[in-house]
């Protein structure tokens, strides 16, 4: 017969015995309902994402405003670096026209006006620069102080020396691109990558532009582009076949380069075009090969 200690150590053991299997029963509806809840998170989350890829929550009737981002930005220049620098302020960097053209008008000393098309959807900037200048009147009364041996015309520096320009600067937009040379055709004249009537902008150093501009009044090949192309020639080529023959003289870095007879812009002015378009780089590319006149 079992004594009584033994007796009630078995009573204690079975009851230890309930208790561990009732918490281990809790134990598990707790996991299971755990896991309930969980799943159902995850399926809800699954649904919601799913309707977010596919826009459930956008708002149709307010589209996301883009108009206080920057279309152009303008690195500064210092007068204090650079005296032949005209201070007239910097564009503004939103609200500007991005496609189409704009109609330049340059009158000189030396006949009918030069009239050209700029082409504002690939030369955004460029084209901004342009009118932002006019609009200040910077190019009026000012000498174009080149006519290169490339072919073209330089303005557009007030100071005359090739150094000036506005307290701002940006970068190339609509260079022209260089054919690639075939491996058989090393020896083949290069290309011509701006045709006559060609207006591009020139930057100190190269693809770093302020206001200077080259008009060419015959065709130039090279196969490394220089130029950013700003627009073409529509009206005015007898005036630029005529200031072209102008004699030159070196100037002051010995260059015969400076016009013996002083070529001024009266004024130049930029408004919006109704008709005509002006090339892009990729037009301006075409497959012709020399130089003429």
């Amino acid at each position: 017969m079992a004594s009584s200690k033994d007796r009630q150590r078995k009573l204690a053991r079975a009851k230890f015995d309930r208790q561990q299997a009732r918490r281990a029963e809790r134990e598990r509806r707790r996991r299971r309902i755990t896991a309930g809840v969980g799943a159902t998170l995850a399926v809800l989350l699954i649904a919601a994402g799913g309707a977010w890829i596919g826009g459930a929550f956008d708002d149709e009737d307010t589209p996301a405003d883009t108009s206080a981002l920057d279309q152009c930005l303008w690195t500064p220049l210092s007068v204090e670096s650079n005296a032949d620098l005209k201070n007239v302020g910097t564009p503004p960097t939103t609200g500007l026209p991005d496609s189409g053209t704009e109609t330049m008008t340059i009158t000189t000393d030396k006949g009918a006006p030069i009239v050209v098309d700029i082409d504002v959807t690939a030369s955004k900037c460029a084209a901004a620069s342009f009118s932002y200048l006019a609009g200040k009147q910077f190019f009026d009364n000012t000498e174009c102080h080149e006519l290169t041996t490339e072919g073209a015309l330089r303005c557009g520096d007030p100071s005359g020396t090739g150094q000036g320009g506005p307290t701002y600067s940006y970068y190339d937009e609509n260079p022209p691109l260089a054919p690639t040379p075939e491996p058989s055709a090393s020896a083949a004249p290069a290309t011509v990558l701006y045709p006559k009537g060609t207006v591009a902008v020139l930057g100190n150093p190269k693809g770093v532009n302020g206001s200077q501009f080259l008009i060419f009044h015959k065709d130039f090949a090279t196969a490394d582009p220089q130029y950013s192309i700003l627009g073409k020639v529509t009206g005015g080529l007898d005036t630029l076949a005529a200031i072209a023959k102008i004699e030159t003289v070196e100037n002051s870095a010995g260059d015969k380069v400076k016009p013996k007879d002083k070529i001024t812009i009266k004024t130049l002015t930029v408004g919006t075009a109704a008709t005509g378009t002006a090339p892009s780089a990729a037009a301006s590319a075409a497959p012709s090969t020399g130089a003429q006149s």
